[in-house]
């Protein structure tokens, strides 16, 4: 299907490919793999023809159609649905053609031609396709201009899938995406009938998808078959059988240099020494393996505190006077590991920036450790570093007070020793730059760790690091990841982002997966446009007034427990310093004030009762 044939590329004076070969077989999954700055986006930009190489070809056969994303994002008025429709440019040249045309032995044609391209099917298909990737009903007739560019570069790839390649190129196609729509990408790759060669860090995707690796690395590739686990085992055979040939290669070197200097001024054995000085300088050295030291990098650890570090009872929290989540109830102890689940919007970067106190709850009540430090990643840090400055001047620039020594063995923590300390971050990969911010948010050994996607930049030895420094961190995590392995090995719970709320979500991470992708499955078959029945009509409207019904219920509920809760922080208040007291509760006794505050209690537990038994029955629908 795809040959590459000895492909050199140089870049900036840079050899980049060098002589890079490998046949990659019919319909076979590959995982294009290698440290970040090895050239895989270069060498898939050969592939699709973006980039002539200086030598050697990359052959496939003549009428094979390409799919790759393109780097500007689709933009304009057009919604995500016909954006992804419009993909199908044979499609959409036919259904046009089929409105104007009279001649009614061409229409004939064009409608045999629709059928055989499953012409009618698309709008079910595109539907699917944009709900796997987290578009509802209502975002799919949406303009595209009311979305981010993340957002955006989902219609891209959903345009891509629909398209149907032979050949799907996909650089990174989970890096903006969230964990569920990770999951849905899986799922389909796994049934594509084409080609497919995708760039990706994740090592389940590489696992869970792919039927071979291509390993670039010293602008070389080798094709290992099997999924990410099959190629570290194999790799790891193949570096100790050549370390192996290295030290025997090593111990052969110094037994032919002992004998051509003992040898060589000897008449008797001059000629033999000139032989063994001849082979010795045809033998050509095999490389030891080179261990990375920035892949070993390690979070300080904090002194201890007495738990909780946070606790929350029925916070609210939000922008502006719209609240985002609501009722959340959490407590985080010193040693906590947990993973914020849910689809990107539903709330989950919202409560990361209320635990870390970056946004103040609305109703509710929530309490902080005083002597807790906060360290929070997103990836506006990474953005926002000055590629002018170093590591060492934007350590030193946060750390005032600190010492030379101090400065650099933070910076020496991630990585960042000798020149690499001063090197300008203009110059730095992503992956480096993402260290970077998290040497810089770890200064003051913090409590409490807070990862909004802190993997998208790291290539796979890297995650792995980072899992590592996690699991050997001594302070509480908050996690959020597309990245499965790294939830898998760092979390111990699971918080589900969704509905407006936060609750614990009590299943295993795989639960969650087979929850998501039957939620997908059961939405297929709704994705195509149905036509109206008395009878929907009827039981839609009806469904609406019982929702309706619940909402007000839960609404009221709502109301009455917040009154109910403020009225027994007043008694609390009154009855801790009685000078504060106002109104009816100055007169009161303090007897009379616990009675009040039993009554109060007791109202509150019944509010309670009745928000959850409606609140359980607006879930259920």
């Amino acid at each position: 299907m795809l040959n590459l044939n000895g492909i050199t590329v140089r870049l900036g004076g840079r050899i980049i490919l060098d002589r890079a070969s490998a046949a990659l077989p019919p319909r076979s999954r590959v995982g294009l793999i290698g440290r970040n700055g090895a050239g895989k986006s270069t060498l898939m930009k050969v592939m699709i023809g973006q980039l002539d190489p200086d030598d050697g070809s990359c052959d496939m056969p003549r009428d094979t159609r390409l799919g790759y994303i393109a780097q500007e994002a689709p933009s304009g008025t057009a919604t995500p649905f016909e954006t992804v429709l419009e993909a199908d440019k044979e499609r959409a040249a036919l259904m046009a053609e089929a409105e104007h045309t009279e001649d009614p032995d061409r229409l004939g044609h064009i409608y045999e031609r629709l059928t055989s391209i499953d012409a009618y099917t698309a709008p079910a298909r595109a539907a699917r396709i944009l709900v796997g990737l987290g578009f509802d009903e209502e975002m799919q007739g949406r303009p595209l201009d009311s979305y981010s560019g993340g957002w955006k570069m989902r219609v891209a790839l959903a345009s891509l899938l629909f398209s149907n390649p032979d050949l799907l190129l996909l650089d990174e196609p989970s890096n903006h995406l969230d964990l569920e729509a990770t999951m849905w990408l899986e799922n389909f790759l796994k049934a594509y009938r084409g080609t497919v060669v995708v760039i990706s860090h994740e090592r389940d995707l590489l696992n869970n998808v792919v039927d071979y690796i291509l390993h670039l690395e010293g602008g070389k590739v080798t094709l290992y078959p099997g999924g990410y686990d099959a190629f570290e085992r194999q790799r790891a055979e193949r570096l100790a059988q050549l370390e192996s040939a290295r030290v025997k290669q090593q111990a052969e070197r110094e037994k032919l240099q002992d004998y051509v200097a003992r040898n060589s001024a000897r008449a008797s054995t001059a000629k033999q020494a000139q032989s063994r000085a001849k082979a010795l300088a045809r033998m050509q050295p095999i490389a030891a393996a080179i261990e990375d030291p920035t892949l070993a990098f390690s979070f300080p650890s904090p002194p201890e505190l007495r738990p909780p570090l946070i606790t929350m009872d029925m916070a609210a929290v939000g922008y502006g006077d719209t609240p985002i989540l609501r009722r959340v109830n959490l407590r985080i102890d010193p040693d906590d590991r947990l993973a914020l689940l849910g689809r990107n919007g539903n709330g989950k970067t919202t409560l990361a920036r209320l635990i870390a106190a970056q946004l103040a709850p609305m109703e509710g009540q929530m309490q902080s450790s005083s002597k807790m430090q906060v360290g929070y990643f997103t990836q506006y840090q990474v953005e926002e570093l000055d590629v002018t400055d170093t590591p060492l001047e934007h350590m030193t620039r946060v750390m005032k007070g600190a010492t030379p020594g101090a400065v650099r063995a933070q910076l020496g923590r991630f990585g960042f020793s000798g020149e690499r300390a001063i090197q300008k971050v203009g110059s730095m990969s992503g992956g480096e730059r993402a260290r970077l911010a998290l040497a810089l948010i770890t200064r003051d050994a913090p409590h409490l760790l807070i990862l909004d996607e802190p993997t998208n930049h790291l290539d796979v030895d890297s995650r792995e690091a980072l899992v590592q420094a996690l699991n050997d961190y001594n302070g509480a995590v908050v996690i959020v990841s597309h990245d499965r392995h790294m939830i898998e090995l760092v979390a111990d719970r699971l918080v589900l982002v969704d509905g407006g709320t936060a609750q614990p979500f009590d299943g295993s991470l795989e639960d969650y997966t087979d929850i998501v992708l039957r939620k997908a499955d059961g939405n297929s078959s709704s994705d195509a446009p149905k036509v109206d029945r008395k009878a929907d009509k009827k039981a839609a409207a009806e469904w609406r007034e019982k929702q309706k019904a619940l909402k007000n219920a839960v609404s009221r509920a709502e109301k009455e427990m917040a009154a109910l809760i403020a009225e027994r922080k007043r008694i609390d208040a009154v009855l801790f310093d009685p000078k504060a007291a106002t109104g009816a509760e100055a007169k009161m006794t303090t007897s009379e004030l616990m009675v009040k505050r039993a009554a109060v209690e007791k109202k509150l537990e019944a509010a309670e009762e009745v928000w959850m038994e409606a609140g359980a029955a607006l879930e259920a629908g």
